[in-house]
């Protein structure tokens, strides 16, 4: 006698099965429906909650076929107790990928105003940096904005990005940085008057960053105000040793670095 299967639904119309993933802490996903993405930060009994690289969080269903990791439809279920560890996750939210070499550097780069900006995207963003093979440097000001531009001569395959601090309307930043006009150069930045304003003050346990009277030396008055000693080295070595991740850093630096990263790697043409 000839088996049948009992399910009579035409092969064009069956979805082709797709792997269950086990919703492990830190698995980085995508929610189909909405292109939310994000890191696993909880998961119970029908629902996982994801927290993106913002600090958002996110609930959605657990249902068939309902995310996306790596490009890949998958369906999430709930994780074992003795799951497998998954890949953590960089410090600025990307999947680690362990035994990965530097790319050789390539022409593009990305200057930063200072010593600490650069120190703090290093710390955040190194292990990307490394991986895209990109080049942070320090400028020593931006006074000098244009005449760096113009040296560094910018093309499509060189593309350059500047982080600013202090990039608000009517600035003598933004002033500046008008004068550079070019599609391969891509000058962004972030509205505080100096990077460490870009740490988030629940992360150095302070209520709030200090307000500096006009014409006292910010960085100093900051100190003076928080009751530190009066040395900005040791000061921003403490502020840098509080950061951890993306999560102790205000939404308006990662958003600049993310982009001006993006506009770096971008393919020629693209």
């Amino acid at each position: 006698m000839r088996s049948y299967n009992p399910d009579l639904t035409p092969p064009w119309k069956r979805s082709a099965p797709v792997p269950e993933v086990p919703a492990d802490h830190d698995l980085v996903v995508e929610e189909v429906a909405t292109g939310f993405c994000g890191a696993v930060i909880r998961c119970e009994a029908d629902t996982v909650t994801l927290e993106d690289r913002f600090g958002k969080h996110r609930v959605f269903p657990m249902e068939p076929r309902g995310f996306l990791l790596e490009g890949r439809v998958v369906t999430l279920v709930r994780p074992s107790r003795a799951a497998p560890a998954r890949p953590t996750r960089t410090a600025s939210g990307s999947i680690a990928v362990p035994g990965a070499r530097a790319r050789v550097a390539r022409a593009g780069r990305i200057y930063v105003e200072g010593r600490h900006d650069a120190e703090l995207v290093e710390r955040v963003w190194g292990d990307d940096l490394r991986i895209e093979g990109v080049v942070v440097e320090y400028l020593e000001g931006i006074d000098d904005l244009p005449a760096v531009v113009a040296e560094f001569a910018p093309a499509p395959d060189a593309r350059l990005g500047v982080l600013v601090d202090h990039l608000v309307p009517g600035s003598k930043e933004s002033r500046i940085a008008a004068q550079v006009s070019s599609p391969d150069v891509l000058i962004l930045g972030h509205p505080y008057i100096d990077v460490w304003e870009a740490v988030k003050p629940s992360s150095l346990g302070i209520p709030a960053w200090p307000s500096v009277p006009r014409g006292q030396d910010w960085k100093t008055g900051v100190c003076r105000a928080l009751r530190w000693p009066e040395n900005t080295g040791a000061a921003w070595q403490h502020i840098l040793s509080k950061v951890t991740s993306y999560k102790d850093l205000e939404p308006e630096l990662l958003g600049a670095v993310e982009h001006l990263i993006d506009h770096v790697t971008a393919p020629e043409g693209g």
